[in-house]
C-alpha cells in the first residue's frame, strides 16, 4: 500500500503513452481479467498495474486498508 504513487484513469493520452512504454520495457501489470482497464496504478519502483475497478474505489480500498477514517468503507457497487 505504501507503494502507490498515482492513481490515473487509462483512457487520457499521456497515461496511454505510460502504459505502451512499460509494456515494451516488461513493467506493465495486467490485472483486468480480460475486461475494460478503468484504472492504471504506477508504483514506486515504477510498474504500472492495469485494474478493472475505478481509481476512486482503489483508493477507497487503500484508504479503509490503512485504517483512515471519514472514508465510506461500504462495498463498491457495481463492481461484483
Amino acid at each position: 500500500m505504501n507503494r502507490v504513487v498515482a492513481l490515473l484513469s487509462p483512457n487520457q493520452q499521456p497515461t496511454r503513452r505510460l502504459v505502451r512504454e512499460a509494456r515494451n520495457k516488461g513493467m506493465l501489470i495486467d490485472a483486468t481479467h480480460a475486461r475494460k482497464a478503468k484504472a492504471a496504478i504506477i508504483t514506486d519502483s515504477r510498474y504500472i498495474l492495469l485494474a478493472a475497478i475505478s481509481p476512486e474505489a482503489i483508493a477507497r480500498r487503500l484508504a479503509v486498508g490503512r485504517g483512515e477514517t471519514g472514508l465510506q468503507s461500504s462495498i463498491d457497487e457495481g463492481e461484483k
